[in-house]
């Protein structure tokens, strides 16, 4: 079969989006191309966003491949399923582009992995796959009877039909990923690095998947949950490969990177630096150091509240009290050159004590961010708690209570987010 994989060009303008809007490499999509050619399938694999295409030049790009099947991503890229747009205009946009042209039309992400019915329609497709997708689209790719595909939502006489509970991939064993050079050339931005300019191409990479914590905010219920670590070997070919393309700095997409002596060990001597995001309470002083060692230059931390009971309220289960994770971070710091200390804007915050204690770090070199307000992901144990299991208004409902409890966003946004159905004007149904 001849499958295209795609991920649009991404347009953020009057959205919530948290993540970065830089291009970054679509990791699903790597994943889903490795399979699906060891399948024996030919394979288009095409990132609008990082090649400087629009929704129409990607749409004829894939059409002239011909595909039997093509394959949309509703977030961009692994690293944002989390803090995806809420709003599936992009995705809807390359469809409506598309037209018939593309075969049968597959949705992956988190949207489709909460709210099966909801992403089905608006995105007007023929499938959505729940929860991680690789494994699932090349499944998709030998199957004439949807109904006997796991983990995928497609309409049927009388509505639509769901197959079973959102897939997790086996992962573990995941071969090196290999990218295009042109690609390599045109990613010039390295993801949350901010102790020097980029000195050659970035990368994203990913050593493990899926978070053993569940914290109430963290929306990866129905995706990339259960906890796995990547087998060394094929993580370290792949990481050689992307230095001999020219990469001089990888960020290590894993939800929660934790102490791993093998793979720092492994990565000393490579002379390529790097980024994670983790939890300090989670690494002693003297791994700190071998993180340091290693290459890391950039470490976002997960603090949440600057109070026991805040840390609790949010189910941190958090190992340290606030004044030994402030010694952990000021101690990473003599090691990694940019540590940032990550907030959450909370009902019963002390504004002066947060003001005080962001002072504190700045004077040791640690940056903590202004706290940012938390919306509340359909996949996210904060939603289940006020509204029960999502349903397909879920993001509607989740939309409306973000813009009516908050009046100011996060330190990137730059304008107030439009509500959701102005967003999904273009959207189906």
């Amino acid at each position: 079969m001849r499958v295209a994989l795609v991920n649009p060009a991404w347009d953020y303008a009057g959205s919530i989006y948290f993540g970065c809007r830089e291009p970054h490499l679509p990791l699903e999509l790597g994943c889903m191309q490795l399979l699906l050619e060891r399948g024996g399938h030919e394979v288009l694999m095409l990132d609008a966003h990082l090649c400087g295409l629009d929704q129409a030049q990607a749409a004829d790009h894939v059409a002239g491949f011909a595909p039997a099947m093509t394959v949309v991503t509703t977030a961009p890229t692994y690293l944002f399923w989390r803090c995806a747009p809420p709003e599936l205009r992009v995705p809807r946009e390359f469809l409506v582009a598309l037209g018939d042209r593309g075969g049968r039309t597959v949705a992956v992400g988190p949207h489709g992995s909460a709210t099966p019915g909801a992403t089905l329609r608006k995105l007007g497709c023929d499938v959505v796959v729940r929860g991680e997708c690789e494994e699932v689209v090349a499944a998709l790719a030998e199957a004439c009877d949807l109904s006997r595909v796991p983990s995928v939502a497609h309409r049927a006489a009388g509505g639509i039909r769901i197959t079973g509970e959102p897939a997790a991939t086996r992962f573990t064993d995941l071969p090196a990923l290999r990218w295009p050079a042109g690609w390599i050339r045109r990613h010039t931005h390295h993801h949350h690095r901010f102790d020097a300019p980029p000195d050659g191409p970035g990368a994203e990479v990913e050593a493990s998947r899926g978070c053993p914590y569940h914290c109430s905010f963290c929306a990866k219920i129905d995706f990339r949950d259960r906890y796995r670590r990547r087998d060394l070997a094929p993580l370290l070919e792949e990481v050689d490969a992307l230095r001999a393309q020219g990469v001089t700095y990888l960020y290590f997409i894993d939800e929660i990177f934790l102490p791993n002596r093998a793979l720092l060990e492994a990565m000393v001597g490579r002379g390529l630096k790097f980024g994670v995001q983790t939890r300090l309470d989670l690494w002693k002083p003297e791994m700190l150091e071998l993180l340091g060692r290693a290459g890391c230059v950039s470490i976002e931390a997960g603090v949440e509240s600057l109070t026991e009971e805040g840390r609790a309220a949010l189910e941190k289960d958090c190992r340290l009290d606030t004044e030994a994770l402030t010694e952990r971070l000021v101690h990473a710091r003599r090691f990694v050159p940019f540590v940032q200390a990550n907030l959450i804007r909370m009902d019963g915050d002390d504004a002066a004590r947060v003001a005080a204690w962001r002072e504190r770090l700045a004077k040791a070199g640690v940056w903590a961010n202004d706290p940012v307000p938390l919306y509340p992901y359909p996949s996210s144990p904060d939603y289940r708690r006020l509204w029960g299991a999502p349903d397909d208004r879920a993001w509607e409902r989740a939309h409306a209570h973000y813009l009516a409890q908050f009046d100011g966003f996060s330190e990137i946004q730059e304008e107030r987010p439009l509500p959701l159905s102005a967003l999904e004007e273009a959207c189906a149904g």
